[in-house]
């Protein structure tokens, strides 16, 4: 059995200070690609209340567009209103 020296214990320990070193900086890694996964989920979300806003106010147009059409078809009751003319 091999004896045990300080020689021996040094180039042990700088055999584990690499690994660490490595899987430190495959953290770092991991952690930046994190944080662009974040950042696109966040301006992914943006663009969808963007399109939720677009929606609404399009919804009140077609809401009050809606409500003149009717208007005019009390108004003109003899001729109810027709999409196809």
């Amino acid at each position: 059995m091999a004896e045990v020296t300080n020689e021996l214990l040094y180039e042990i320990l700088k055999a584990v200070q690499a690994s660490v070193r490595k899987v430190e900086d495959g953290l770092s890694e991991v952690k930046q690609e994190l944080i662009a996964i974040r950042g696109t989920m966040v301006s992914m979300q943006q663009d969808i209340n963007n399109i939720y806003g677009i929606l609404a106010r399009h919804e009140v147009r077609l809401d009050r567009i809606e409500r003149r059409l009717e208007l005019r078809e009390l108004a003109e009751a003899q001729k109810p209103f027709d999409p196809s003319l």
